[in-house]
């Protein structure tokens, strides 16, 4: 059983179905990849998992259990996060701020492990910026910034991660090392979940990889399998090229 499982979800927005009975498993302890052009339907299907868009029809489950549901705020303590396409950080605090927020508010529902402060210190080193603790989060650049809210969704120590464009604004070296972070995480058996129009960065890092089109999942399968997929060549290729871009 996925830890993680979407079930013939339908969202229609009027007479628009922006999800058309789409499933989805995310395993624990690897990362899954979503893939597909703007306007596919990946943001609501994010929405749809961490409570912000209900289901017209379908449903959610964690660990077997019905999310469906089940509000934002409920889903989080369960151990569901995720980060945004645009940065969604607070500019004006410092680094450790930003992830204290997180630590602080993991508090309220759970008092095990270290107090909120070394909470906040042990994740701000496992994604690699204890060193800047103390600056403000609007002098930094947008990949470092990304490694803020990534820590900051770490705080809440979740079972399942999704990541909106985890590689959006990084350079080559901080990609590299933000797919080794990532498989340092499921490597601790964390569910991560991704989209991403990086191609290189998604068929090097995904175990498995979902792709979707106008709101359906067109193709599931490995790396490999998508890329061989005559469906998702003719879709995002139009010939018989390599990965879709």
């Amino acid at each position: 059983m996925a830890l993680l499982e979407a079930m013939e979800v339908t969202v229609r927005f009027g007479g628009l179905a922006a999800l058309d009975d789409a499933r989805i498993c995310v395993e624990a302890g690897e990362v899954t990849g979503m893939i597909g052009p703007n306007g596919a339907g990946k943001t609501t299907f994010f929405n749809v998992l961490t409570g912000l868009q209900d289901t017209t029809t379908g449903r959610v489950t964690l660990d077997g259990r019905d999310i469906t549901r089940l509000s934002v705020h409920k889903r989080a303590r369960l151990g569901v996060a995720r980060t945004f396409q645009k940065l969604e950080v607070f500019g004006q605090l410092s680094v450790m701020e930003n992830v204290l927020v997180a630590a602080e508010m993991r508090r309220r529902w759970d008092r095990s492990g270290p107090g909120p402060r070394r909470e906040a210190h042990d994740c701000l080193d496992r994604v690699g910026i204890s060193d800047i603790a103390d600056v403000s989060v609007a002098a930094l650049p947008t990949g470092t910034a990304r490694l803020v809210e990534l820590a900051r969704a770490l705080a809440t120590r979740p079972r399942v991660l999704l990541l909106d464009e985890p590689s959006s604004g990084l350079n080559g070296e901080e990609t590299e090392a933000m797919a080794a972070l990532l498989r340092e995480l499921t490597g601790d058996g964390l569910a991560v979940l991704l989209v991403e129009h990086d191609m290189s960065f998604v068929m090097g890092l995904c175990a498995t990889i979902n792709v979707l089109s106008f709101g359906e999942i067109l193709a599931t399968g490995s790396p490999s399998e998508v890329q061989a997929n005559p469906a998702v060549q003719a879709a995002y290729l139009g010939s018989d090229h390599g990965a879709p871009r």
